[in-house]
């Protein structure tokens, strides 16, 4: 498998990727051109998973994220959408894609990784994330987080 980073989410790969989870997810999408074009710019950013065959299986958005208060501010990693195709999954994935990640957040120096999940719990658990009772996402998924200082 090779893994590729993309920034352009009208990529070709990305988007028939991104069709088929929203699909599996139930949900509709009027303008997909739009879409795309919207999550171009910032700090987003994809890696691919592209099977040897140039077939690609898989993904990982993210972005790094700043949190304000009145009295604080911090970044984290965020972790925005992530999906293996069905055929693909259970075949270790979507864990190097996870691990490429929390690596990427590494670098750009930020400490944690959040996200939020109603499919997929016992993956991130299983990889160091832990629920976030006190963290409330507007999608009303529970949060999860990792510190990625604990990683081995």
């Amino acid at each position: 498998m090779d893994n590729i980073t993309i920034t352009d989410f009208t990529d070709a790969r990305f988007t028939q990727m991104f069709r088929r989870y929203f699909g599996e997810l139930g949900i509709a999408v009027r303008d997909w051109d739009g879409l795309f074009r919207e999550m171009n710019g910032g700090e987003n950013t994809a890696i691919i998973s592209v099977a040897p065959d140039g077939h690609a299986t898989g993904f990982i958005q993210f972005c790094p994220m700043r949190f304000e208060s009145w009295f604080f501010t911090f970044r984290t990693g965020f972790i925005r959408e992530f999906w293996v195709e069905p055929e693909s999954r259970g075949r270790g994935i979507g864990s190097e894609l996870l691990r490429l990640t929390e690596e990427y957040f590494q670098r750009a120096g930020l400490r944690w990784a959040i996200l939020t999940t109603d499919t997929a719990e016992r993956f991130y658990t299983c990889r160091g994330y832990k629920p976030a009772p006190d963290i409330g996402a507007k999608n009303g998924d529970t949060a999860f987080i990792r510190d990625l200082e604990k990683i081995p």
